[in-house]
């Protein structure tokens, strides 16, 4: 019984060695990135970008491969997450993956990951340039006088521009026409022929469009203004305080790594994610790209994800277009 005792304790011991150092030397191997979305995708396209510039500061090589497919990119996330908890394996994802668990793609709760959140593009307000709306409030007035009537169109139900709108609704009072489409291009194309008069998709969705004249921007659907090509979109909540009840909504994109993965690994990562964030490389392509940078990263980065894992799985449930009732996951009502 001693010499089975005396086995289990060396056993034991060993295996913490081992544990340690190989945190300790964290990383010796190059890394993989699995991205639940598909190449060329915004995710994948900020994914690669620091990705890159962390590989610098890693001394090792961090490869993004795609794995898609899945309801909300469970068929990358279930995946990344079958891997060891040793920081060799992260997970590329974005908001619309806390959609996964009640489309009955993910049996987790999303706070199973640890968030590093690079940031997003905001969304923006914009009508057809044919419509007499110039400003934000010429609009609102116009859908509370005939509620219903003005046609309105943003991705699928549950997406997040069409929470966007919900509310846009819900803090200014007024009532549009919703019309889904698959996307962001067939919602924006929609608006651009006059199938529907206002669109809600993001800053660098609608950039090119914008400065085509093919869309007139009123606002953006976060606190602060923002700069498109010398040009300041005002925020609406300028002129309709109360959206702080409500909105903002944004953009999550970024990498996650498995919860209970070692502190001191953890540590390095976020190192070097906050250093790849200040390189010129990344600062420009931000710019370049419409992003409004975040950097969140640990209980703030999961904080984030709760939240939005709430609202979005919620809001699809109420619409009746999830799978799995939020309740039995454990999601919380926002």
């Amino acid at each position: 019984m001693k010499k089975l005792f005396l086995l289990i304790v060396v056993t034991l011991c060993v295996c913490m060695s081992f544990m340690l150092f190989a945190s300790a030397s964290y990383p010796d191997r190059n890394i993989t990135n699995v991205l639940v979305w598909s190449a060329g995708g915004g995710t994948d396209a900020c994914n690669r970008v620091v990705m890159a510039e962390m590989a610098k500061i890693l001394g090792v090589n961090v490869n993004v491969v795609n794995k898609t497919g899945g309801a909300g990119g469970s068929v990358g996330m279930n995946y990344a997450y079958s891997q060891p908890s040793d920081g060799y394996t992260l997970c590329g994802l974005s908001e619309s993956c806390v959609t996964a668990g009640v489309q009955g793609g993910f049996d987790k709760r999303m706070n199973v990951w640890e968030y590093f959140i690079i940031g997003g593009s905001p969304d923006v307000v914009s009508v057809s340039a044919n419509t007499p709306y110039m400003t934000l409030k010429d609009l609102i007035e116009g859908a509370k006088t005939d509620p219903g009537t003005i046609r309105a169109g943003a991705s699928a139900a549950g997406s997040i521009h069409h929470l966007n709108l919900l509310a846009l609704e819900d803090g200014s009072g007024a009532k549009f026409n919703y019309i889904p489409y698959t996307g962001s291009a067939p919602a924006q194309n929609a608006a651009m022929t006059g199938e529907v008069s206002v669109v809600v998709t993001s800053v660098a969705e609608q950039a090119q469009l914008i400065r085509g004249g093919k869309l007139r921007p009123l606002a953006v659907l976060i606190p602060e203004s923002f700069v498109l090509a010398g040009e300041t979109l005002p925020s609406a909540f300028d002129s309709y305080p109360g959206l702080s009840e409500y909105l903002p909504i944004s953009q999550a994109i970024g990498f996650a790594i498995k919860a209970d993965a070692p502190d001191d690994i953890k540590a390095v990562l976020i190192d070097a994610f906050d250093k790849a964030l200040m390189t010129d490389t990344f600062v420009k392509w931000a710019e370049d790209n419409y992003y409004v940078v975040s950097g969140a990263t640990g209980s703030e980065g999961v904080e984030i994800f709760n939240k939005l894992e709430s609202l979005f799985a919620w809001t699809l449930w109420d619409l009746q277009a999830a799978k799995v009732d939020p309740a039995t996951l454990g999601i919380p009502k926002p």
